[in-house]
């Protein structure tokens, strides 16, 4: 972008100079027509320039506004997918599960509690002489609904699958497997789907961005099928976490 601008202004000033040696040396006849001629170009090209920079904010301000709608999304899809987890022992590759999921299930909330018992090896091993050995009793004290404890009243889960922004009907991509016997999953959109109506350019340029400040790569995502990890790909400015 820097170096169109540079080009831009130094063919704006070599057009000035063109238009300050033609008020020299052409004759007075031709002179207004070509001078016309000459600024309506630099006119053009100072208009070029301009939209070449406030376009790419326009761009930005954009991204940023429609990153912000998926990455709320996807932090429901990573809550969804983690109460699965806990309650199942791994996650799910399909949408319609987990919301019916969320929906049915319950978590068990549970207090754990020291104690003791008579060990009876060894108190045989010991004569009869009582023997006593320590152990962690776990007590079930409620079930409270999945549902509730993520969502309250809200039912934005049961459309947490589709692209709130972008390519009209677009859905995230929802994958789950296991990883060294480790349960893995990640729900994912490309860039080129939440942004599908701007400049192909300024889209090519987002897919390729490496930033500590902008979301790296060419798509947005939450969790991974390669390592160990539920977070997402996003930088803390893009969200409230």
């Amino acid at each position: 972008m820097l170096t169109i601008i540079i080009a831009v202004v130094i063919i704006i000033l070599g057009t000035i100079g063109i238009v300050w040696l033609i008020d020299k040396f052409v004759p007075k006849k031709v002179k207004p027509l070509i001078n016309i001629a000459l600024w309506v170009l630099i006119g053009f090209l100072a208009y070029s320039t301009f939209m070449s920079v406030y376009g790419e904010i326009q761009f930005n301000q954009l991204k940023k506004k429609r990153y912000a709608a998926v990455i709320e999304k996807l932090k429901d899809i990573r809550d969804a997918e983690l109460a699965h987890k806990t309650v199942t022992g791994k996650f799910t590759d399909n949408f319609d599960n987990l919301v019916k999921f969320i929906d049915t299930a319950q978590f068990t909330i549970t207090q754990r509690r020291d104690s003791s018992v008579i060990d009876e090896e060894l108190t045989k091993r010991f004569g009869g002489v009582e023997m006593r050995k320590d152990i962690v009793i776990i007590d079930t004290l409620d079930f409270v609904p999945v549902k509730d404890s993520l969502f309250g009243a809200d039912t934005r889960y049961k459309t947490m699958m589709n692209l709130p922004v972008g390519k009209p009907g677009a859905k995230f991509e929802l994958k789950a497997d296991f990883l060294d016997e480790i349960p893995v999953f990640e729900a994912s959109v490309l860039k080129d789907v939440i942004l599908f109506d701007q400049d192909p350019n300024l889209v090519a340029k987002e897919n390729e961005v490496i930033s500590v400040d902008d979301v790296n790569g060419p798509a947005l995502k939450v969790g991974s099928m390669s390592e160990i990890n539920t977070n997402g790909n996003w930088p803390k400015n893009y969200s409230n976490e």
